[in-house]
Formats: C-alpha cells, sequence, structure tokens
C-alpha cells in the first residue's frame, strides 16, 4: 500500500505513472516478473525508460559495491566475530543469513542489469556477475567461467519465455508465422477490447490467514487487510477440527487421490463424503465433483443429452455452470424472466406434458442476493411434468437446521423434528426436488461440488458424465476436510444464526448512512455503484487506503448499469471490523461522488435500489432467517465477537464431525489439534452465562419487532461450547 502511495506522488513528472490506473499500477508494482522473478513487473518495465533505465543501472552496481564485500569468506567471518557468532565445524558460507542476504541483493542487481541490457541493447560490456566476482562474491564466481556467447544465449532464452496476462499489453514474445495469423496481435485486441470497457478482470494476490480470518496478507507478507468478499461464510476453511481431520487423513493416505473415481481414485474417504451429502439433503445417493461447476456442467449436458426431445427451462439469472452445461446437451433451451412464475408457466404450457423437461434455477442468487420461489416452481413442474434442478450452492450451510439450504429452510420446524434421519420427508420442499446440486467450497471452506438425488439418476450420470468421468479424483485430506465440515455445520446451527445476525446489522448501518443495498431477503449484502469505473476506483480505494479488500463486480457477471460491490459478512467479523467498513465506504462514496439512495430514489431505481410502490414507499423484504430460528426470542443467538475475542466451537459438533473418522482414522478424543507445527489447543469446556451480554459492546439488530432506535444486546449462545 504503501509503494503505491509514493507513486502517486509522481504521477505528475512521469507520462507512464500519469497514464496508468491505479488498479494497474498496483498489480505491476505488487506482481513479480515471469523473466526476473526478484524484480516486480513495474520495475522490469522501468529499465526501459529512458530515465529510469540508466538510474537502474547505476544502482545495480551501487547494489553490487555495497554487498560484494559483505558476501565475501573472510568478511563474513569478520562479521561473526564482532556480533560473537561461532559457526560449527564443517558449516558453509550459504548456511549464514548475512551472506544469504548478499546472495539475494547480488541477484537482484543481477537481474536489474540483465533486464535493463534486453531493454536496451545486447551489451558486450563486463557483466555484474563479473564485476561481483572481482569484488570477493563467491556467489558470482562460476558466472565468470561463463562465455559471453552463453551468457547472451541465456538472457534470449529467458527473454523468450512466455508471460502470463498483465494488465497491460505485453511486448511481442513470438515472431508471427511468416504470412500467417497473427495470433498475439489476436489476444492484444481482445484484452484491449475488456479494457476499454472496463470489463478486464485484475486478480489480487490475497493470502489469508487460518489464524487471522477474516485477514489475509497481500503479495508483500507484512501488508495485512479485511476480506470482507470471501466466499467462505462461516470460515470453516479454518476451523480447527477441520484442519485436525485432514492433517490426520494426510499422514496416512498421502496427498493425491491416485487416479479418476474408477481407476484407483475412488477411496473410503470419497465414499464416506456422498453418504454424508445424501444423508444432509435426505436423497438416497450423492455424487463429488471437482467442482460444483464441472458437476452443473456435466450433470445438465447429460441429461440434457441424454433425455429424449428434451427441453431445458433456465431462469435468466442462472450460474454460468448451468448456461454452459445446457448448451453442451444440445436440448432446446427456453429462458423465462427471473424468479417469474407467470412467464415460466407460459413457457411450460407450449409443450406436451410427456415430453422430457428440465427447470434448472438457483435458491439463492449470489450476486443480487434474491432467492428462487422453490415451492412453487415444484408446483408448475408437477403439473406440467418436469424435473426440477435446484442449485444450492449459495445457500448449502447457511440456511435450514442443518445446513441443507432454502429447500430445507422452508419447513424448519419439520426438519428439526426430522433430526439427523437419512429418510425424505413425505411432501416436504426439499423432497420435491428432483436434483440438488451444491458445493464444498463455500460456506463448507473446502473445495469441490456435487449432486443428490435418486439412485437411478445418480449412477447414470456417473456412468455417462465426461466431467466426472475422466477427471482425476478429489484428494483424501481435502475431502476428509470437507465431509468433516459438513458433519460440524449438521449439528450447530450456530455459525449460521450468527451470520445472519452480522448481516443484518450491516445493512442496517449501510442504510442509516444512505449507501445503496440490492434489497434481498438473502445473506448476500451487494452495494449498488452503477458504474464499471467507479465500482473498480471503489474496490482499488478501499484497498489501498483502508486496508480492506472488496472485489469490485462488472459486466458479465451482472448486467451493464448494475455494477457494485458484493459484500460478504462472516460470524467471525467483529464490531470494530463493522465499524471500519461501514466509514470506509461512505468515505469513498463521498470522494468519488457515488450515487446514494436517495439518488437512485429520485432517478427512478435500478437493481431494484430505491424502487417504490403505487403509494411512493419502498416495500420491505423480510430475511429468511426469522427470529424465532435466529434465536432472538428466547436468547440463544451467539454473541458477535469484538477484537480479541476468539471464535467459539460447539463441543457436540466437534464430537460429530471427529466420529465420522472413528473405523478410518481411529478415535480421536482431547485437544484439538489444528496445527501441526504447534501443541494443540487447549479446548475450555464452559457454560456461557447470558449476563456476559451486557458487558460487551451493543449491537442494533435491526430485527423485526425490535425497534432499530433501541441499543439490543446480541446474546450469546446458552449451550455448551468450547473457545478456540
Amino acid at each position: 500500500m504503501d509503494k503505491l502511495s509514493s507513486l502517486a506522488r509522481f504521477k505528475n513528472a512521469c507520462p507512464f505513472l500519469g497514464n496508468t490506473k491505479s488498479s494497474t499500477l498496483r498489480n505491476l508494482c505488487t506482481s513479480a516478473s515471469p523473466r526476473f522473478p526478484t524484480l516486480s513487473l513495474l520495475t522490469e518495465r522501468a529499465t526501459g525508460c529512458p530515465v529510469m533505465g540508466p538510474a537502474l543501472n547505476v544502482r545495480s552496481k551501487e547494489i553490487v559495491a555495497g554487498y560484494a564485500s559483505v558476501a565475501g569468506n573472510e568478511e563474513v567471518d569478520k562479521i561473526h566475530k564482532e556480533k560473537g557468532v561461532f559457526p560449527p565445524p564443517g558449516a558453509s558460507i550459504e548456511m549464514c543469513p548475512h551472506a544469504s542476504a548478499a546472495r539475494a541483493a547480488a541477484r537482484m542487481a543481477d537481474e536489474l542489469a540483465t533486464a535493463h541490457k534486453k531493454m536496451a541493447s545486447e551489451s558486450v560490456t563486463k557483466s555484474v556477475a563479473e564485476q561481483a566476482a572481482a569484488a570477493g562474491c563467491p556467489f558470482h564466481k562460476s558466472a565468470t567461467a561463463t562465455s559471453a556467447d552463453a551468457a547472451r544465449k541465456s538472457a534470449s532464452s529467458v527473454a523468450n519465455t512466455p508471460a502470463p496476462a498483465k494488465p497491460t499489453p505485453a511486448t511481442h514474445t513470438k515472431a508471427s508465422h511468416v504470412g500467417g495469423f497473427n495470433y498475439e496481435q489476436f489476444y492484444a485486441n481482445e484484452l484491449d477490447k475488456k479494457r476499454k470497457d472496463s470489463s478486464y478482470r485484475y486478480f489480487n494476490n490475497i493470502n489469508r490467514l487460518a489464524e487471522k480470518f477474516p485477514v489475509a496478507h497481500t503479495a508483500k507478507v507484512s501488508d495485512e487487510v479485511e476480506v470482507w468478499c470471501a466466499n467462505d461464510y462461516l470460515g470453516m476453511g479454518n476451523n480447527p477440527v477441520v484442519l485436525e481431520s485432514m492433517h490426520r487423513t494426510l499422514d496416512k493416505y498421502g496427498h493425491g487421490a491416485g487416479g479418476t473415481r474408477n481407476i484407483a481414485g475412488n477411496g473410503a474417504m470419497h465414499l464416506g463424503l456422498e453418504q454424508e451429502l445424501a444423508n444432509l439433503h435426505r436423497k438416497p445417493a450423492a455424487l463429488v465433483f471437482s467442482s460444483c461447476y464441472v458437476a452443473n456442467d456435466a450433470t445438465l449436458s447429460t441429461l440434457g443429452s441424454k433425455l429424449p426431445n428434451c427441453i431445458l427451462f433456465s431462469d435468466t439469472m442462472n450460474h454460468a455452470s448451468m448456461i454452459q452445461g445446457m448448451r453442451h446437451s444440445g436440448a432446446k433451451r427456453v429462458i423465462f424472466k427471473h424468479n417469474d412464475l407467470e412467464d415460466l408457466e407460459t413457457k411450460l404450457k407450449q409443450y406436451p406434458k410427456e415430453q422430457p423437461k428440465i427447470i434448472a434455477f438457483e435458491s439463492v442468487y449470489s450476486m443480487c442476493g434474491s432467492i428462487g420461489p422453490i415451492k412453487e416452481i415444484c408446483d408448475l413442474a408437477e403439473q406440467y411434468g418436469a424435473l426440477t434442478f435446484l442449485d444450492e450452492v449459495h445457500a448449502v450451510g447457511l440456511y435450514g437446521p442443518r445446513g441443507a439450504g432454502v429447500a430445507e429452510h422452508l419447513d424448519y420446524d419439520a426438519q428439526v423434528a426430522a433430526g439427523d434421519s437419512s429418510n425424505a420427508i413425505p411432501g416436504s420442499v426439499m423432497d420435491r426436488i428432483d436434483i440438488i446440486t451444491g458445493t464444498l467450497g463455500k460456506a463448507y471452506g473446502a473445495v469441490g461440488g456435487y449432486i443428490a438425488g435418486s439412485e437411478e439418476f445418480v449412477d447414470m450420470v456417473r456412468s455417462y458424465a465426461p466431467g466426472f468421468i475422466f477427471t482425476t479424483s478429489l484428494p483424501p485430506a481435502v475431502v476428509a476436510g470437507a465431509r468433516a465440515s459438513v458433519a460440524y455445520q449438521k449439528q450447530y446451527v450456530g455459525d449460521r444464526q450468527l451470520k445472519q445476525v452480522n448481516v443484518r446489522e450491516v445493512k442496517r448501518r449501510f442504510a442509516e448512512v444512505d449507501v445503496p443495498v440490492v434489497p434481498g431477503p438473502s445473506h448476500i449484502v451487494p452495494v449498488l455503484v452503477g458504474d464499471a469505473a467507479l465500482a473498480k476506483a471503489a474496490s482499488d480505494k478501499l484497498l489501498a487506503e483502508h486496508d480492506i479488500y472488496v472485489q469490485s463486480i462488472n459486466y458479465p457477471t451482472v448486467a451493464v448499469g448494475e455494477e457494485r460491490l458484493r459484500i460478504t459478512v462472516t460470524p467471525r467479523h467483529t464490531l470494530e471490523q463493522m465499524d471500519k467498513l461501514i466509514k470506509a465506504v461512505d468515505q469513498i462514496f463521498t470522494e468519488l461522488g457515488i450515487n446514494r439512495l436517495k439518488d437512485w430514489k429520485r432517478l427512478g431505481g435500478r437493481a431494484g435500489v430505491g424502487l417504490t410502490n403505487s403509494e411512493g414507499v419502498e416495500e420491505a423484504v423480510d430475511p429468511m432467517w426469522n427470529d424465532e430460528q435466529l434465536g432472538l426470542l428466547d436468547g440463544t443467538t451467539p454473541r458477535t465477537l469484538v477484537d480479541g475475542e476468539k471464535a467459539v466451537l460447539d463441543v457436540k459438533a466437534v464430537k460429530k464431525a471427529r466420529g465420522v473418522f472413528d473405523n478410518l482414522l481411529g478415535e480421536m478424543k482431547g485437544p484439538v489439534r489444528y496445527s501441526w507445527t504447534q501443541k494443540p489447543v487447549e479446548l475450555e469446556v464452559k457454560e456461557v452465562e447470558m449476563k456476559k451480554a451486557v458487558s460487551v459492546k451493543k449491537m442494533k439488530t435491526g430485527a423485526a419487532g425490535i425497534p432499530i432506535e433501541n441499543d439490543v444486546p446480541v446474546a450469546p449462545s446458552a449451550s455448551v461450547a468450547v473457545s478456540a
């Protein structure tokens, strides 16, 4: 962040800096050059500048002069004696940290010089390596034995190595075929189109820290940011019992699966996970894929191609994986308006009931936060003879008493009463859905996707879908982590409750400062910006100036003019982090002149924001989770964390998650061991007292029946829990 701020001071003096977007500069200065790994892409580019090039060349020589003596054997010995360091017999100079630092500096100097030569000309002057060797640097001695011709060949080989995609057009790395198509120019032109319409995707270097969730470091390990857009909705990616299960599995079964599912890659871990998922949805069978993109694509393409004269009915806002699967099937596709039952029925009526049909839709639409009318679509499917294909990707783990998704949530009390039974509840919404797809890569914090349905359906997909048959199986440790996560969440509802409480709070706080949030009943918090360039600028400013990472969402993910910041709130975000987020977004909306809620109302509304009924009143959207389900009425809601507090683990859920591996890994008791490099964490079993809620920082819930102008303490869980 500091480096980007420093560059901004020179924008008026340097044409390149002045004409380059801050987001591009950030990417250039935080990404390593593929040709010269010790240099950033920005430094490599600067070596070709008529001003900076010579300056960097001089700097490379200064680095050599400054470090060559330190790198020499005699000088290193002298430093050791002055510092009272006495290396053991047989120790080499490579083991010394002083020499290692010198070696790294010498390597950087060498690459600076090489980059400058590449940009300027093939010079035959004495190389930096030779200068360093002459000064006594042992790490460059071997370079003096290399001929100048070999050095030039090596530099040429490096220069011709294809580089990864960059945010600015790369120099031509391969000669065009004489008289043939100019492929490189084609690539550059296509990328230029993306940049011109502000739809080019930038990939930030974000490394989430297991012990500091939801904090991550950027390309520079010491630069930490708060992540507000990850799909690890519940923080299960670093849940201690999940990590413990993965470590144990890794020790016993190793890293890879060994092959595809029908060639050495069909292990007990995979079969156990599929049984766990079938039980979760109370379906006879389930099948795990490498991702839910693959699951959707493979399933719809297989069904659409196999069912005779099949018609696929698709919601206009369906995910790309579903759309791709329908296209691959070759079957006719009929698009109906988003969540529009009347439009869907009108189109279903046009085909005979006996003709095969599939209605494909989602429960939670991830970019707007709307929820599909599942029960009503089931009614239409039964009336017109169609299968129902429900994508619960952004709902599994987050809705329902056991985390099976929105279909389970719609019959909440009945599902609670059914407990952990694998038997379907006849007539329930989840039972009426023919095909359910879900992911292990979001709320469950792992990777992979799956389908659940009848035994015959699952077996047919397993037998015919290329996306399943010809893909290497997921690693056993990953599968174990996913199963531990599913088992834990089936037992413990507290994470889901706390997430929803925190979502309510963030939405309420945004409304207070007139920041427009696309209304919806789900956990998604889409902050409307309405312009691609402004959305990207807002994301950049949040990261560079506030250390907050929120990815901007542009076309084609959302419609042009509906660009947004998609914020995801977790049960692990603290009240202080919420305060920081709200203030930062409010400030940036002012600085960039982004439309507020009042502005969208004046303009007639967009993307559901600022729309009013015939009486000029905005219609309220009730959240999916009601107050009773959240535990707000009986005081059992887990308490929102404050800075410095540890997350809570549930004793029963830990026991359940461990227990599913007893037959494969052996019984596990005692402290949860989530790090094999540290001592096991002693988990203190305690009864959380209700009165403690009064002494902590208070939060306005905005819950129905509770005036939002009053401070309401969020009650902690009354169940036995353990703090990690």
